[in-house]
């Protein structure tokens, strides 16, 4: 009966999630009113609830979440300093003349973007109002446009410094602890957010150079859907605005990082670090004012917030789904199926995937990793590339329709005149693509490993 109540409780949540209600709201109501029925009904033992206020203090003391508004700060105070634009006018000068130069360029800046900002809803709108106008002005097939820019605007996920890492490294951390202690181990090693930053460094980078192939692919196979501009349309390339546009972010991006692979710094260190640097850049533009900074903590504020009500939201659900024994059956779902351990992670990669056409990463992060987690890394898994796995799929959820985000970021900024099945449509190869690297980073693990072993020695 337990066992049924922890499957129901599961089930409503997801429910609940598609219906449209708040998420922190969802996940703490719905688990209370199954803790209540669970004590009526004899299958949960109350005393549980009893740990959740040591729950929260730990939130509040956690000094890795610390980085989440720090980072948040990072990538609003970037987002107001017009980095976007003057990256991107620059990049588009200096490939435009190439056949999906434009593209190319998107991908680039995307890409400088997702070191230097993070936030995937701000990058997606931003380079959708910079880009895709010139783009389908210039003869740009529409399906592919707006797929390069949804899909490099969620390259934020996975390119450190990210907030999905973040978020992923302290549940991460909490799971590894978890499953050690289950196997017997009382002096834990421990998995922190830097060594899912070194991790994702590599396959980050090479999604990118994916989505460029990609791009040159189609230009060279169908060159009508990605022609080249006119150099007189671009004009001369003018190198000091290039080297001014670019320097900066990308000073910026090796202080943060940088400070990280060196050892230097926490990532809540080099976060402050990157706060910092923001509004110097900021500064230096010309675009740091009394009003901007109101604008920037506000929206700091709103995004930090709602990401640390679903903490303790899931802090509730976590608790009560291992009241219910919830998981323990997972254990023993896990133990039954085929192929052991690698029948587990391909269960749990195949659900976190289909759980991304409907819930929000940070919906899945703190709902189903805690619960697969410990499981899947007592069974000897290696919690750094699980990690970075677990990462790179949650970044399709933001591209698979129906409830993509990034999708409807687009939308929101798409011109009528392109339809919302052409951006379905425009982001399938993309889709396609992070699939195929996931699977070269399942088969080729080191890919993900080496480096923090090169770096940490772990």
């Amino acid at each position: 009966m337990a066992e049924l109540m922890a499957i129901l409780l599961f089930i409503s949540i997801c429910a609940a999630l598609m219906a449209g209600y708040p998420v922190a709201f969802t996940l703490g109501g719905v688990s209370l009113l199954f803790a209540g029925l669970g004590i009526v009904t004899g299958t949960f033992d109350g005393g549980y609830l009893s740990a959740l206020p040591n729950r929260l203090f730990g939130i509040m003391n956690n000094q890795t979440m610390l980085a989440v508004p720090l980072f948040v700060f990072m990538g609003v105070m970037l987002e107001k300093s017009r980095v976007a634009e003057d990256l991107l006018e620059s990049m588009s000068r200096l490939f435009g003349t190439l056949r999906g130069g434009l593209a190319i360029s998107v991908c680039v800046v995307g890409a400088l973007l997702a070191a230097s900002t993070g936030i995937v809803g701000a990058t997606v709108v931003t380079m959708g109002l910079l880009a895709l106008p010139t783009m389908l002005r210039r003869g740009y097939d529409p399906a592919i446009s707006t797929g390069t820019l949804a899909a490099t605007g969620t390259l934020g996920q996975i390119i450190p410094p990210s907030i999905v890492l973040v978020l992923l490294g302290d549940v991460m951390s909490s799971a590894y602890q978890q499953a050690q202690l289950k196997m017997g181990i009382f002096s834990p090693k421990t998995v922190s957010v830097g060594d899912l930053f070194v991790g994702a460094l590599l396959p980050g980078l090479l999604l990118v150079g994916m989505y460029i192939l990609y791009i040159i692919g189609v230009a060279i196979l169908q060159p009508k859907k990605l022609p080249a501009l006119p150099q007189e349309e671009l004009g001369p390339i003018e190198w000091g605005k290039l080297i001014n546009a670019l320097v900066p972010p990308l000073l910026l991006i090796s202080a943060v990082l940088g400070s990280i692979l060196a050892g230097y710094a926490t990532p809540t260190e080099a976060a402050a670090l990157g706060a910092l640097g923001a509004m110097v850049l900021a500064l230096y533009k010309g675009k740091l004012n009394f009003g901007q900074l109101r604008e920037v903590a506000y929206g700091t504020t709103e995004i930090s917030a709602m990401v640390f009500l679903i903490l303790i939201g899931a802090s509730l659900f976590s608790l009560v789904f291992r009241g219910f024994g919830g998981e323990v059956l997972i254990e023993d779902v896990f133990a039954q199926l085929p192929g052991g351990v690698l029948g587990a992670f391909f269960l749990v990669m195949v659900v976190i995937f289909l759980l991304g056409f409907i819930l929000d990463f940070i919906e899945i992060t703190f709902v189903v990793v805690p619960i697969v987690g410990p499981v899947l890394l007592a069974m000897g898994l290696d919690p750094v590339w699980l990690g970075v796995m677990i990462a790179l799929n949650l970044q399709t959820s933001f591209l698979t329709p129906p409830f993509g985000f990034a999708l409807f970021y687009l939308r929101g900024v798409t011109p009528k005149s392109v339809p919302t099945s052409t951006i379905y449509k425009g982001v399938v190869p993309f889709i396609l693509i992070q699939l195929l690297l996931l699977v070269i980073a399942y088969q080729f693990p080191g890919l993900v490993t080496w480096l923090p072993e090169q770096i940490y020695g772990k």
